[in-house]
């Protein structure tokens, strides 16, 4: 067996965090233990191999780890625990339990990081996945096996975001990947899912900003590769989560700096695209069985959409919803397959709503550019006016939750609050249906 026969008992060289030992058999990302004279028990994992030199990131750091160290390939890639008994447990990068509870030892392992779907075996997307988010659900539908992220500005409440569409989407089973999460943010999910009754179908795989950076490339991966398992083997809707993919292109960067890669745009590796796209691939709707559906975080440093994350991420994802100024912004946000669920999977005049209320808010905000500059404004504008104020208080908000009906609705009421049902300029059939007689609602209201 290879753990039993690939043994080294000499390192090369030490460089940061990062060994070097001379061996053959061995691939990229296999893991390896690191067994130092004191007695020291440290993970590795192989992330260059050059004729038969291998460089291996050392979990815990390389801090302390002598040159006659001995290095012992375990002969396989990293492995993460799959079953039904995963649901409501939490995992570190590294694989072991991190919630209190029992490890579960005895339970099936499976590979991580595999390839692909077979684009033969994917299905076409024809189902949404309600988020009880108005600006998502009514102008951006999430659709299953979607890969999408979320565009934001430093410092904007992204994590409660994610973490409230994690226990609102309709979904079977949400798998959360957190990268270089700091202490506050990961109690915060932990507590979220608790809360609202959906740690049960919720499995967490945490890198915080404290564990090694090597943990922090490898959670990703555990993670695809559980929700992989869950919608291929019990036909289950999976949500998976991450945040943030900007710490995740970093830890890569760090880990390149150390192997003395020669960097690309910013820094940052050659391969960035195809690391990211390896993982965002892993949406699919799978033919016979489950779905896996990818809502990621990226952070923009400096607002900046030409940052290479974002960048790069923007030609691989199905959209972006932007997240600025604590809105869901309609006019950067995009879901490139939200054609294939509006008004088929939902009701039928969620096509005309969602393109005119964006209309009318376009025109609002000229009509506000009018009034800044101190232009006449005209009857019409003052209603454009009222209506933008509303469509931010009760639609752009990022605290606001409705399910997709009662939004609906409430989009018919703020029409007929603001405009006559001939400056619609919508179909007929659809006005007389739904447009409210808001005189006679008060009546009733009244009586």
């Amino acid at each position: 067996m290879l753990d039993t026969l690939v043994r080294h008992t000499s390192v090369l060289d030490i460089i940061g965090d990062v060994i070097r030992v001379r061996a053959r058999g061995v691939a990229l990302g296999d893991l390896a233990v690191v067994e130092n004279l004191g007695g020291e028990v440290s993970s590795a994992s192989v992330v260059e191999l050059k004729q038969d030199i291998a460089s291996l990131q050392v979990f815990s750091g390389g801090k302390g780890i002598s040159t006659d160290a001995r290095v012992r390939f375990l002969g396989h890639p990293q492995q993460v625990v799959y079953s039904n008994h995963i649901l409501g447990r939490i995992f570190r990068g590294s694989g072991e339990v991190i919630d209190g509870k029992p490890p579960l030892d005895a339970e099936e392992t499976i590979p991580v990081a595999g390839p692909t779907v077979n684009p033969m075996m994917r299905v076409m997307p024809s189902k949404m996945i309600e988020t009880e988010v108005p600006m998502i659900d009514l102008f951006n539908s999430l659709v299953e096996s979607q890969k999408i992220p979320i565009f934001s500005v430093a410092g904007e409440p992204y994590n409660a975001l994610l973490a409230r569409i994690g226990f609102q989407a309709d979904a079977d089973i949400v798998v959360f990947a957190g990268l270089g999460l700091i202490f506050d943010d990961f109690h915060f999910f932990k507590t979220a899912f608790e809360e609202n009754g959906v740690s049960h179908r919720t499995v967490m795989y945490v890198n915080l900003a404290s564990d090694p950076i090597i943990e922090r490339l490898l959670v990703p991966d555990m993670a695809l590769a559980v929700a992989e398992r869950f919608a291929m083997e019990q036909s289950k809707r999976v949500l998976v989560l991450m945040t943030d993919m900007t710490a995740y292109a970093d830890a890569m960067k760090e880990i390149g700096v150390s192997q003395a890669r020669i960097p690309a745009t910013r820094g940052y590796l050659g391969d960035l695209y195809t690391q990211l796209a390896r993982r965002y691939e892993k949406a699919c709707d799978f033919k016979g069985a489950g779905s896996v559906t990818i809502l990621t975080v990226t952070t923009m440093p400096g607002n900046d959409v030409t940052h290479p994350v974002p960048d790069n991420t923007g030609y691989i994802t199905e959209g972006q919803f932007y997240l600025h100024d604590r809105v869901i912004d309609p006019f950067g946000s995009l879901s490139r397959l939200k054609q294939h669920v509006v008004g088929k999977a939902t009701r039928e005049d969620h096509g005309q709503i969602m393109n005119t209320m964006v209309r009318f808010y376009a025109a609002a905000r000229e009509a506000e550019q009018k009034q800044a500059m101190a232009f006449e404004l005209s009857d019409f504008d003052m209603k454009l006016l009222k209506f933008g104020e509303l469509f931010r208080r009760r639609f752009m908000d990022v605290n606001v939750s409705l399910p997709l009906l009662q939004a609906l609705d409430l989009s018919w009421h703020t029409l007929a609050e603001c405009f006559e049902p001939h400056e619609l300029l919508m179909k007929q059939d659809l006005v007389d249906r739904y447009f409210p007689d808001l005189g006679n609602e008060d009546a009733g209201a009244a009586g």
